[in-house]
């Protein structure tokens, strides 16, 4: 009987190691670069293939095994209804049949589990795309702290309300049990509470926290009432662009990213706001380092186009109070779900003068995976005319929709600072998603 020496069964063992070390680190190098590849979310439209919205390496992709399983959507392949079915990519390709949830569990091989993926099928509504230049009118919740300054009184500096704690970016909801409404009402109140002598007890929203702060006001020299030493700020103005809206509920969107506070970076919670009608006068252009602007006119409360009851991630929304035209788009078109983007050629709507809408050629660089919120594809501008007259992408443009293949496949959101001729754009699903024009129905018996 030949019997190996232990030196020999040593190297042998340490082969084995080394290779199976090896095969593990590069299963978990792909399994890690499949994560980031594809999205954990998928919405899929009723009627349209049921994908992983990634086009998949060809050599890759015909080793890999899908499993789809629903307790309430259900789709079709090769003529027969399913709940649940396994197959390999490129032997057939499901078909969406009705709204619901789907889990689509991919391996490799059959085995080696390498991504698993939720599949929201949803029905999406057309839409009329915008373009139109809006003037924004809010109004928060409360007022926001935009600064401080010292209350001068007998000769010295006094900073009441940063003793209690209060500094820039917090909200002022209540004073002494009354919901603040404006700047003018606050400093009433305080200057009534000094003069009888008492403190003033303040419901601020500090980050996360809603507190009771007690501040004591100081009588200043100058203005000859009591302050407590900030500056405040209650309402919020600007000029953008309607990005789309929906003819039957008269809901729009707007924006394609959240309305913040300049001075503070804080979000604006929204009291009660109105879009109003709104004309491009001139254009500051973009330079590198130096982001260019619409300058906007609007008559205040006048022309009101409709109210704007949201403030999100993904824009502003409300419903329209009258009828809008768009001279390139008098019907309606669908609504691109973010796998129907594609790197290539598109256009954006937008006002440079006046309140002529105007379309002009983009370029779609790269579709981002993943919800990195206003930053779902990167654009740039090619339209010969658009560069020259603004340099690119400029503040004001943000909400002027996307159009790739007779689809409204988002809104532009942000510019690159060191580079004006791109930015980033929103995909219009998402935006759908926050007034539930696209909404996901969910199935609770979808096995974990």
């Amino acid at each position: 009987m030949c019997r190996l020496k232990p030196s020999s069964v040593s190297r042998r063992f340490g082969a084995v190691f080394i290779v199976v070390f090896a095969l593990t680190i590069s299963f978990m190098s792909m399994y890690s670069a499949w994560h980031n590849f594809l999205p954990y979310q998928q919405l899929v439209r009723v009627g349209d293939e049921i994908t992983t919205g990634r086009e998949l390496p060809g050599p890759i992709s015909r080793n890999i095994t899908f499993h789809l399983r629903s307790a309430g959507a259900f789709f079709s392949a090769g003529g027969n209804n399913y709940r649940e079915l396994t197959f390999t990519a490129g032997d057939t390709t499901p078909v969406a049949l009705k709204p619901g949830q789907l889990e689509m569990q991919m391996r490799l091989f059959g085995f080696l589990p390498l991504h698993r993926m939720t599949v929201n099928v949803v029905t999406s509504p057309q839409v009329v795309p915008g373009g139109h230049s809006i003037g924004i009118l809010m109004h928060s919740e409360g007022v926001v702290v935009v600064g401080e300054a010292p209350v001068l009184s007998d000769g010295k500096k006094y900073f009441p309300a940063r003793n209690a704690g209060i500094s820039a970016g917090d909200v002022i909801l209540k004073a002494n049990g009354v919901k603040v409404q404006n700047e003018s009402q606050l400093q009433d109140l305080i200057d009534k509470c000094g003069n009888k002598g008492n403190d003033i007890i303040l419901l601020v929203k500090h980050g996360d926290k809603t507190i009771q702060m007690k501040v004591d006001p100081v009588l200043c020299d100058k203005t000859g009432r009591f302050r407590v030493g900030l500056f405040i700020k209650g309402t919020a103005a600007g000029v953008g662009t309607m990005t789309f809206y929906e003819p039957q509920s008269q809901i729009y969107g707007a924006l394609g990213h959240i309305i913040a506070d300049n001075n503070s970076g804080q979000t604006v919670n929204l009291r009660d706001g109105r879009i109003v009608d709104a004309s491009v006068k001139d254009l500051h252009p973009g330079r590198k380092g130096q982001p260019g602007e619409k300058l906007g006119v609007f008559k205040g409360n006048r022309d009101i186009i409709g109210s704007i009851d949201k403030n999100t991630q993904h824009g502003i929304f409300g419903r329209l109070d009258k009828d809008i035209a768009n001279s390139y788009y008098a019907e309606p078109i669908p609504v691109a779900m973010k796998y129907h983007i594609s790197e290539g050629p598109a256009e954006i709507l937008t006002v440079l003068q006046g309140n002529k809408i105007e379309k002009f050629n983009i370029y779609i660089e790269k579709v981002i995976t993943g919800d990195e919120q206003g930053k779902d594809m990167i654009i740039r501008v090619t339209d010969p005319a658009l560069l020259k007259r603004s340099g690119g992408i400029i503040q004001g443009m943000s909400g002027s929709p996307i159009i790739q293949d007779g689809r409204l496949a988002g809104a532009v959101t942000h510019v690159f600072i060191n580079d004006p001729t791109r930015g980033y754009g929103v995909a219009a699903e998402n935006m759908l998603m926050e007034v539930n024009l696209i909404n996901i129905k969910k199935d609770e018996n979808i096995a974990s």
